[in-house]
């Protein structure tokens, strides 16, 4: 019977075209997530060739004056990409990946970013994780919305339910079939991944997989939850694409404009401004002010003799920290509003199933909110700990051939460790189980429609 099923299901052009649609999308999100991976690798190398052209050609032109030097010298680091943030590429394509610093105030230098056309960054990438949340619903809604109503508007429904001694197998049947399906194109594309992106199979792989899985699963709930209502077809596809738009549209940018509203943040610009003010301030101030407030952040380096007349590096350096010194609040006010919007929006997200997956997703592939707060709290101590190496050779005046300049190479932050812990499915169960549930009942309480 059940094959019976499957080739009435698959001999439709419709059907055919709609899970060749899905096939070929898919596809086509592989290879941008592909060539979203190559500019990332491309810019890396780039910027490894960068940093030693311009190390070396700073250290010739600067050799007699090693505050000078460092004055224009940048180190970069680089917020490593694994393979399958080309599945779902998240905010990677707006939030920088690589930062390249100087010692000079950090906060000036933390929020810059690539210069990316705006148009484009407004439409977005077509990834896999596009594809996957937003187009798979669509064709799950097409295969199923008339899966009973149309058997029925046709008159043939009882001629197929006398074949079976319950009409509720075939209900399910006819599910899964569909679901077998769409599942099949679904793995079809995901295990096209592995050699397309060079994604290594580890939790993180099984993780987004089982993900996917379940989000397709919901859609399937909820459509298997609208035909127990037995309508017609014209209202259960309205249904189906009401709910559709609610849960991918409206409640999404409903939740974005609560967050918006109600942890509003200051802008990374103000506190660019403020570092900057702070810094220009003290040229007008008396040095021991700023020497003081100096000396009071870094009590190591008070055995240094305090400038009295005249540009003095030391004194330069110590107002360049004062800027950020003097920002540290707003800085520090722009991470915990964008870490509360990261927690709220998780915790609202779990009552949204499409929102619960877009974020998981991009949690899952490095490509998140969070991981860019981490690396920007990664950025922090990298450029602390090129301060302190080279605070003590400024101050001291050494000599610029001195210091192995080839031994600075671009730096790595890795943020790939994932739990693949039932918590990230519960979301996604509930509204299976749920769905689920209020189907069976339905379709039991009504046997006499079916």
């Amino acid at each position: 019977m059940t094959r019976l099923v499957f080739h009435n299901f698959i001999r439709s052009n419709s059907v055919k075209i709609g899970l060749l649609f899905l096939l070929l999308t898919g596809i086509i999100s592989l290879f941008i997530g592909k060539q979203f991976l190559e500019k990332q690798k491309q810019n890396i190398i780039e910027t490894d060739v960068y940093q030693k052209e311009q190390i070396s050609r700073n250290v010739e032109f600067h050799k007699d004056d090693i505050g000078l030097l460092l004055y224009y010298l940048k180190f970069s680091l680089v917020n490593k990409t694994p393979e399958i943030t080309g599945l779902s590429i998240g905010q990677r394509d707006v939030n920088a990946s690589i930062k390249s610093v100087s010692i000079l105030g950090l906060e000036g230098q933390k929020y810059d970013t690539e210069l990316n056309n705006p148009y484009n960054l407004l439409l977005g990438n077509l990834d896999f994780s596009f594809v996957l949340i937003f187009l798979f619903p669509l064709v799950i809604i097409a295969f199923t919305f008339n899966i009973i109503s149309e058997e029925k508007e046709s008159g043939t429904w009882r001629i197929v339910s006398v074949q079976s001694k319950t009409s509720f197998k075939i209900i399910l049947q006819l599910f899964l079939v569909r679901f077998l399906s769409i599942l099949g194109v679904f793995l079809l594309i995901f295990f096209l991944a592995i050699p397309i992106l060079n994604i290594p199979i580890n939790a993180s792989f099984w993780g987004f997989m089982g993900m996917s899985i379940g989000y397709i699963l919901v859609w399937f709930g909820i459509c298997f939850g609208v035909a127990s209502l037995h309508k017609n077809s014209n209202f259960n596809a309205v249904i189906l694409f009401s709910i559709w738009i609610f849960l991918i549209i409206i409640l999404p940018a409903t939740v974005n404009n609560y967050l918006v509203s109600t942890y509003p943040v200051p802008e990374a610009l103000e506190t660019t401004l403020q570092q900057r003010k702070g810094y220009h301030e003290k040229w007008d101030m008396d040095k021991k002010t700023t020497m003081d407030k100096f000396f009071a952040h870094y009590p190591q380096f008070k055995n240094f003799p305090k400038p009295e007349n005249g540009f003095n590096w030391l004194w330069y350096y110590a107002m360049q920290q004062m800027g950020d010194d003097e920002s540290a609040q707003y800085a520090k006010e722009l991470q915990e509003k964008l870490e509360q919007r990261t927690m709220v929006s998780s915790n609202i997200a779990r009552f949204i199933p499409t929102l619960h997956m877009q974020i998981q997703l991009n949690e899952i592939a490095k490509s998140g909110l969070k991981n860019q707060l981490n690396f920007l709290e990664a950025t922090n101590k990298f450029h602390e700990k090129n301060r302190l190496y080279f605070y003590p050779k400024i101050f001291k005046s050494e000599s610029v051939e001195s210091e192995n300049w080839k031994a600075f190479q671009i730096e790595n932050f890795s943020d790939e460790k994932f739990s693949n812990s039932m918590g990230l499915y519960v979301p996604l169960l509930v509204f299976i189980l749920f769905f689920g549930v209020f189907g069976w009942f339905n379709f039991n309480k009504n046997k006499g429609l079916v």
